[in-house]
């Protein structure tokens, strides 16, 4: 709807997109022009050339203290690929895929593709929109196949600390049948100088049982590019290869070479976005919680917020739309105030709504104005 909006010439503010607004880097710009003139433009392994997952193994090894090597790494086209690949090749029908909502859409979609059941828990805001290890207890039946683990997360933003982490991997490590999958592709966006943990780095002893996952498209502005990463048990590497091969097979040559320069060069460039994008957030959480019926807590990571809208529903618009939910709530605050946002539901979590911070303060500020707008005029 937004679209076909701007496409009639409406002025329409989109904060619905999962992607940073910063350009790649140029270097990792340049390794991809490089491949092409080098004529790296043929197929691949499938699981990645072994420069990248070289790359890669050094990056969890550097980064998140985990002894890999490159032959426990493999490459995809994108983040939602191994996700895709990883749980196709080992769900059966009847399994059960633990996942706290709210929740990216994909999760839930794909675990029903695979023939699985998606047991969803609920974390509220009083929870901080996180899994609490009594939660995940209780979910747990024979099963369970595989726990979902988003930090930062999208949509809230809500990361998990180190001892939140080793609670819960307390209670997998109870159930030998359960893998978990984490997917990290967010580590690098977190705020107020928190330090990011992995689940398989705080609890190794579950590291055989990890799939961890992490990609270059949000730290690096690379979601064009279509690269996703991944470290775990050379088994169900082995199964995914299978899969992809007759699939995608490999994912493009020239994003992968771009991605080695991504994992092995200079990162500095990220102290400057993690500044931009902590001000945009502070500046949207203060600008929401000072509109009537809104509630927005702050969020650890990512660039999005996730505030309570619930306090409107039972309402009329100005333009006469009942606000029944959220999905009410932001299709006419589109229709109406020409802002995109995203619904709770969506997620997993009605009474909320998804907005982006990935954009410019001047579209923030005149968007933070309409929504008040909007709400004011709710009766």
């Amino acid at each position: 709807m937004a679209r076909q909006m701007m496409i009639e010439g409406k002025d329409v503010i989109a904060l619905s997109a999962g992607e940073p607004d910063f350009d790649t880097p140029q270097p990792i710009k340049n390794a991809g022009i490089g491949a092409i003139e080098a004529g790296k433009t043929k197929y691949t392994n499938v699981d990645g050339i072994a420069e990248l997952k070289q790359a890669v193994a050094d990056k969890f090894n550097r980064e998140n203290e985990l002894s890999v090597e490159a032959g426990d790494c493999f490459v995809a086209a994108g983040g939602k690929q191994i996700i895709f690949n990883a749980l196709m090749a080992t769900l059966n029908l009847g399994d059960e895929v633990i996942i706290p909502a709210p929740y990216w859409v994909s999760y839930p979609d794909i675990a029903l593709l695979a023939g699985a059941t998606p047991v969803m828990i609920n974390c509220d805001a009083k929870s901080g929109f996180k899994l609490s290890p009594e939660m995940l207890a209780g979910a747990i039946t024979e099963k369970t196949k595989w726990v979902v683990l988003n930090s930062p997360s999208n949509p809230t933003g809500a990361a998990y600390t180190k001892d939140e982490l080793v609670q819960l991997g307390e209670v997998i490590k109870k159930h030998k049948q359960i893998h978990v999958l984490s997917d990290d592709i967010y580590e690098h966006l977190l705020y107020d100088q928190r330090e990011f943990f992995t689940i398989a780095q705080v609890c190794p002893e579950l590291a055989p049982r990890i799939l961890t996952l992490n990609g270059v498209s949000k730290s690096h502005a690379m979601t064009g590019w279509r690269i996703g990463y991944c470290t775990g048990p050379r088994p169900i590497l082995a199964a995914m290869g299978k899969l992809q091969a007759q699939s995608t097979t490999s994912a493009s040559s020239i994003s992968q070479w771009a991605a080695v320069e991504a994992l092995n060069g200079s990162n500095d460039f990220l102290n400057e976005w993690r500044e931009v994008f902590q001000r945009r957030r502070d500046f949207v959480v203060k600008g929401l919680n000072a509109i009537d019926g809104l509630d927005c807590l702050t969020p650890d990571g990512a660039f999005y917020v996730f505030p309570s809208c619930s306090a409107h529903f039972g309402k009329v618009s100005k333009g006469g739309r009942a606000i029944d939910n959220d999905e009410d709530f932001v299709m006419a605050l589109l229709a109406e105030n020409n802002v995109a946002l995203v619904h709770g539901s969506a997620f997993g979590l009605g009474g909320h709504f998804r907005l982006s911070y990935a954009a410019s303060d001047s579209d923030l500020r005149e968007a933070l104005n309409r929504i008040e707008e909007f709400c004011q005029g709710l009766q």
